[in-house]
């Protein structure tokens, strides 16, 4: 010991020779210090010692042994530091506690991924390294080291915040491989305790305006236990909460992430807590692919029975259905995704508006068919529906004026006709007329020879052509369902037009005037709601404001 010059060294130069020693070796043999040394050791003088008469080995072995015996010691005497250090340690005390003041505890976070916001849930979900700073006078150190790093094991000695989410809902620390969370200890005491989060918090929505809403979803964290008086947070800096570049979200662009302290009340009393508000708004493409595009094509479609004959009843009745059904199709997918809210969302207003203008569509098509349209197809016979009607005669083919006036009046058979029918013969022979609501039948020439045998056929409904009486009042005889008007016009349209020069009959079938202004009528409404509903939409929406905290914690 005498011979190495270090047998007579006092504390302070044993600590000063140990150093140098140590750093020595760290530049001639390539030995990593990171660790603290102790200042008064009596095993690691006499390990300086004997590396130091190690100098004179061969070269050869000089890395082996000097290596060893420094390692060795550094471990060692980190175990020894670790151990003064917690000897005294009350892991269940505040780092204040006896002092006048409370502990400050600084967060910053760095989120790594966004999503997916469910609506449904009302949650969304984010990956994010969650670090917070704290300062511990007890575990201060001496030495040239200026932090450790130590293992997660080193948490369950040493206090820590009880920090939680408030709005929070399962969330959860990775542990693949080992649980990612990172311990580190500064000379000053200064703790940084950082782990690997993925949270899953409430954020409560307002669907009014879905799908062109925005969302401010909060996180908000603090203590458990522990109020003002004992624990205050605060963020780091200006620019605590990060994103990993690159950073985007599928249904949502993120519009500004702010935060904040503030205090909140419990029964307990006043608790810090920090809050921040992550702004989204809402992707509206796809809705409006999904949804509004093929609403309006729909609608457009049911318009196509307005430009279709009035006697194919079939033909628009089923294409007003099918974009019914389609439509109830459409609305009952997009709600898939949404809650059951109590109100109306702008998506099912537009929906609703789609539903009408289908229904009225169908609806138009009901006013024509009975304002407008007799019938189509032959009548049936029922013998059920046969009423006797006085100097009345069945329709021949063939058969002459005169012929008809002979009919005897004692044939039963010929005698009854049908009630749902026209009451009063109707033929098709030029030489007949209709005059006074009366049916009367003259020969404007000699009658031609005899034609062949009769045979009974049933009449054809028709249509109406023409309008005799005003508008009000055949609107007011439609409403009533006046059975005289309506025989009057089945009579009208099956008569010939007395009036025309040229004799030429009435146009039946023709166009509607109810279809012919329903085509400029509903392409026009619809186009100035449409516009109405995207102005409305577009330019009421309100900019992000801080909102009263509603989290009741007990």
């Amino acid at each position: 010991m005498n011979d190495s010059g270090c047998g007579n060294l006092d504390a302070g130069q044993f600590e000063r020779f140990t150093v140098v020693c140590l750093e020595k070796a760290s530049s001639r043999y390539g030995i990593s210090l990171d660790q603290n040394l102790p200042q008064q050791n009596s095993q690691f003088r006499y390990t300086i010692v004997n590396f130091s008469q190690s100098n004179t080995v061969a070269a050869t072995n000089r890395t082996r042994i000097a290596r060893s015996p420094v390692n060795d010691v550094v471990s060692k005497n980190i175990t020894l530091v670790l151990e003064n250090l917690l000897k005294d340690y009350e892991s269940s005390q505040l780092p204040t506690h006896g002092k006048d003041g409370p502990t400050i505890v600084k967060t910053n976070i760095l989120i790594r991924s966004m999503g997916p916001v469910s609506e449904l849930d009302m949650e969304y979900s984010m990956d994010c390294y969650f670090r917070q700073y704290w300062r511990d006078k007890r575990l201060s150190f001496l030495g040239p080291i200026k932090s450790l790093s130590l293992s997660i094991k080193m948490l369950e000695r040493i206090w820590r915040p009880d920090t939680y989410f408030y709005n929070g809902k399962n969330s959860y620390v990775h542990t693949i491989t080992v649980p990612n969370k990172l311990l580190r200890i500064s000379q000053d005491g200064d703790i940084l305790y950082s782990m690997r989060l993925t949270i899953k918090a409430k954020c409560p929505m307002e669907l009014k305006t879905f799908p062109m809403d925005r969302q401010s979803c909060p996180l908000i964290l603090g203590s458990f236990a522990y109020t003002t008086k004992d624990i205050v947070y605060q963020w780091l800096n200006e620019e605590s909460v990060n994103f990993v570049p690159g950073m985007t979200l599928s249904q949502f662009d993120l519009i500004s992430s702010p935060y904040r302290n503030l205090t909140i009340k419990r029964r307990e009393g006043d608790y810090s807590v920090l809050q921040v508000s992550f702004n989204l708004q809402r992707h509206t493409g796809y809705f409006l692919i999904q949804v509004y595009v093929p609403c309006i094509l729909i609608v457009v479609l049911s318009w196509v029975s307005f430009w279709i004959h009035r006697e194919a009843t079939s033909d628009r009745v089923g294409l007003g259905i099918t974009t019914v059904l389609t439509l109830s199709t459409i609305s009952l997918d997009s709600r898939t995704d949404l809650p059951k809210v109590r109100y109306a969302t702008a998506l099912d207003w537009f929906l609703l508006m789609s539903f009408f203008y289908c229904i009225a569509t169908l609806l138009e098509f009901a006013g024509v068919h009975y304002f407008t349209k007799i019938g189509s197809g032959e009548i049936p016979v029922d013998e059920d529906d046969w009423e006797d009607c006085p100097e009345s005669a069945e329709e021949f083919i063939g058969t002459t004026a005169a012929d008809l006036l002979n009919i005897p009046r004692g044939n039963n058979e010929g005698s009854r006709r049908r009630s749902s029918s026209i009451i009063c013969p109707i033929y098709n022979n030029a030489s007949l007329h209709y005059e006074n609501g009366k049916t009367s039948l003259t020969s404007s020439q000699q009658l031609p020879p005899p034609p062949p045998p009769p045979i009974r056929v049933t009449m054809e409904r028709t249509t109406q052509t023409e309008n005799v009486l005003p508008k009000w009042k055949q609107f007011m005889y439609c409403l009533k369902g006046d059975d005289k008007f309506r025989k009057q016009r089945q009579r009208e349209a099956a008569s010939k037009d007395s009036g025309s020069p040229h004799g030429h009959t009435r146009h039946v079938n023709s166009v509607s005037l109810i279809d012919r202004a329903a085509r400029v009528l509903f392409p026009a409404s619809f186009g100035f709601f449409n516009l109405c509903y995207w102005m409305v939409y577009f330019m009421s929406q309100e900019d992000f404001k801080w909102g009263e905290s509603k989290q009741k914690i007990l």
